[in-house]
Formats: structure tokens, sequence, C-alpha cells
């Protein structure tokens, strides 16, 4: 590689990890990165995995104090995700990398709708165990709820051990559409959910397709996500609940068309 696609490599991975930590998505700024210097796309997929998977640990650490009193929560959910993440890296080495692709910008959008409308389905969450005489708290308002949140940390887990563009606006979608919690606290547990999808995934390739992984920029994207992670979560859980709203919405729309451009 020439020097100028390495530091293009850094400073994309940097942008990334930032990105991951506050909302997720950083995936679509690497990953056109990758295809800009020559790598054909599920080399590119494999080898950002791998690189970006790491940068997710410093966001987790970033961000420890909205994870207290969510180790329950972690214990459920995450199981979910991994399973769900297993299959998804199945499936790209199985599968046309097209044929996923075409539903994901769908996907994209449902999601920043449920981020949107995340105050208003909390309130009703709040009401319906209200009215059954159940206390209004912090936490699952029912066991259907907690049920729907590890069948949709599962399936998210499959799209991001196949894809992982977006999988972090799909988690604070759909577990914040059944939790009643902060925004802040769910993004927390969005981090590590999504670093554990990232790392089973990544480790999947590595065992199964480490000959499409190219090692070298995948070192680079690890070091240089770290530090993004690191600067993410120091500045992304400062931000008021309605700004870091506002934050997930627009890397979502940008990630809607950068996706619609590539299909």
């Amino acid at each position: 590689m020439e020097w100028w696609q390495v530091a293009l490599v850094v400073l994309a991975g940097t942008w990334a990890g930032i990105i991951n930590a506050i909302a997720g998505s950083g995936t679509l700024v690497t990953f056109p990165v990758l295809l800009a210097v020559g790598f054909a796309p599920v080399s590119a997929t494999m080898t950002n995995a791998v690189g970006l998977s790491v940068g997710g640990l410093t966001g987790v650490l970033g961000y420890r104090r909205e994870l207290a009193g969510q180790g329950r929560r972690i214990a459920l959910l995450l199981p979910a995700s991994l399973l769900g993440a297993l299959g998804g890296a199945w499936l790209l080495l199985r599968l046309p990398e097209d044929l996923f692709e075409t539903v994901v910008p769908v996907l994209v959008v449902l999601a920043l709708v449920l981020v949107v409308l995340q105050p208003r389905l909390q309130r009703r969450l709040r009401d319906r165990t209200a009215a059954r005489g159940g206390a209004v708290s912090r936490g699952w308002p029912s066991r259907w709820a907690a049920a729907l949140a590890v069948l949709g940390a599962g399936v998210v887990g499959v799209y991001g051990g196949y894809f992982t563009a977006a999988q972090g606006i799909m988690l604070l979608a759909v577990v914040g559409a059944l939790v009643v919690e902060e925004l802040q606290r769910l993004n927390a547990l969005k981090n590590v959910l999504a670093t554990g999808v990232n790392l089973v995934a990544a480790g999947t390739y590595a065992v199964v397709g480490g000959d499409r992984v190219d090692w070298r920029v995948a070192a680079i994207l690890a070091g240089s996500s770290l530090a993004g992670g690191w600067l993410g979560a120091r500045f992304g859980r400062r931000l008021p609940a309605p700004v870091l709203r506002g934050v997930i919405v627009v890397v979502g729309l940008a990630a809607v068309v950068v996706l619609v451009v590539r299909t």
C-alpha cells in the first residue's frame, strides 16, 4: 500500500471507532475506503470486521459507568447476539453478498424510525405496566418484552455477523423499544452487544477465511479504531439524550445513502 492509502485507512479507522462508540455504522466509513484502495468486497468485509472488532473494546470501557447495574440484562441478551453472529458469519461465507445488502437500507430506515419513536414507546410501556398494577421503573416491563428483546438481539446478531454496518443503530432501536431505560445506558449496552458480535464474527473469519483477511490492514484498523473508540466514548457519553438521538438519526440516514448508492 502507498503511504496515502495507509493514512486514509488510519483516518477511516479512527472515525469509525468514534461513530461506533456513539451510534454505530462505523463500517460505512471503513468499508468504502477499503474498496477504494483495491479490496474485493468479501475480503474488505472480513478485513474490516477483524480490524474494527478490537476498537469496540475502548467504547465499552469508556461507557463502564453507564453499564453499572446492567449485568443481568447483558447476561440475557449477549448469548443471543453471539449465536446470531455465528449464523451471520456462516452466511457471509456461503451466500452472495448482494442478496443480503438489498434489504439493508430498509432495515436501517425501520431502525431509525424506532429510535425516533423510542420516548413514545417507552411511555406506552410505562402506562401498560402501571395499568396492570406493576411497578413503573427501569427494566423490562413484562416477560414478553424481554423475550422479544432476546429474539431481536439474535436477529441483529445475524445481520452483524454478515455485514456489520448500522447494527448498533438496529440494536438501540430494538432494545430501546422494549426496555424502560435512559438512552445513554442503552448505548452502553449496545456497545457490549455489538462488540461481542464483531469479535465472534472476526474470530470466525480468521479461522475459516483467514486467507482473505489482509492482516496488516486489519492491524491498522484495530489500532486506529481503538483510539477512535476512546474518543467517541469520552465525548459521546456527555451528550444529552435528544442530541445523542439526533446524532444517531443523522448517522443512520448517511448509512442509508451510502448503502443505496452502493447497491
